[in-house]
């Protein structure tokens, strides 16, 4: 049974950071494409980043460039998104994702930028 679940997320003060993970289960990312979305209240959901099989390439929604990152431990399957210079616009629930014979979402994790 496929499964993706995210952590990490939470309240902090614009400026401050935070790292996401998504824990997977039930497949091995390692042949996957990983992707974070994420949708505020009212709003699409919108892809904020991708990264490739091997962690080689990466691709970020522009709102988020040279503020976030996202990596892979392919050991410890496991997906994160590093959040640094988080804006009130960052507002927002997170989720991880995965394209396999399907798509699949995680329950995602709310992140809350504001002082």
């Amino acid at each position: 049974q496929v499964q993706l679940v995210e952590s990490g997320g939470g309240l902090v003060q614009p400026g401050g950071s935070l790292r996401l993970s998504c824990l997977a289960s039930g497949f091995t990312i390692r042949y996957s494409f990983m992707k974070w979305y994420r949708q505020a209240p009212g709003k699409e959901r919108e892809l904020v980043a991708g990264i490739s099989r091997l962690g080689d390439s990466t691709n970020y929604a522009d709102s988020v460039k040279g503020r976030f990152t996202i990596s892979r431990d392919n050991a410890k399957n496991t997906v994160y998104l590093q959040m640094n210079s988080l804006k009130p616009a960052d507002t927002a629930v997170y989720y991880c994702n995965v394209v396999l014979s399907s798509g699949y979402w995680g329950q995602g994790t709310q992140v809350t930028v504001s002082s």
